[in-house]
């Protein structure tokens, strides 16, 4: 499974609670698109995953910025990945981003709402929202896996290849769905 987080916002606690600690913890691969704001909070996200792809954010420290790059991309399942933080633009721009790196899914936080954009032709683009720092939205983190996994939960889209999955809250309810499909 991988799981996506952003805008924890901690001092010293990483505030992964319920269904959220349970999947960083369970995770293959745990993406976050920054803002951790303290070394200690990075710290441990890190030991809380076995495998951490990060970025920093606009509210990190300089110690976090210094561990961190600004984006990154990596691959899950067959699918790349572009991960940053923000762009400036809004959907335009993150599909740009995304384009740029060849990635069939964008991640992104910085908004602290869960979001999931099915870009006609370009990457998905996913925003998780903030599992800790909701700031007036449902908070939230986004599971995903591949297509065909024999984990993938009844609540996740039915789809013969990519990734698929959900955006859940804390206490576990489903937000949005996710389908990311395999690139052509």
């Amino acid at each position: 499974m991988l799981v996506v987080c952003s805008d924890t916002h901690g001092t010293d606690d990483p505030r992964l609670r319920g269904r959220t600690r349970e999947a960083v913890t369970a995770a293959d691969l745990v993406i976050h698109a920054g803002d951790f704001t303290t070394p200690a909070v990075l710290d441990a996200v890190r030991e809380a995953t076995t495998r951490l792809v990060a970025v920093h954010g606009n509210a990190d420290n300089g110690a976090v910025r210094a561990r961190l790059p600004d984006a990154t991309t990596t691959t899950y399942a067959g699918i790349r990945i572009a991960v940053t933080h923000t762009e400036r633009g809004g959907a335009t721009a993150l599909s740009l981003f995304g384009r740029e790196r060849g990635a069939g899914l964008v991640v992104s936080g910085h908004t602290h709402r869960p979001t999931v954009v099915d870009a006609d032709g370009g990457p998905t683009l996913l925003n998780p929202g903030s599992h800790a720092d909701p700031r007036g939205n449902r908070p939230g983190h986004a599971e995903l896996w591949a297509a065909g996994d024999e984990d993938v939960p009844a609540t996740a889209p039915v789809a013969e290849t990519g990734l698929v999955g959900v955006i859940r809250t804390p206490d576990g309810d489903v937000l949005e769905r996710v389908h990311v499909p395999t690139p052509d």
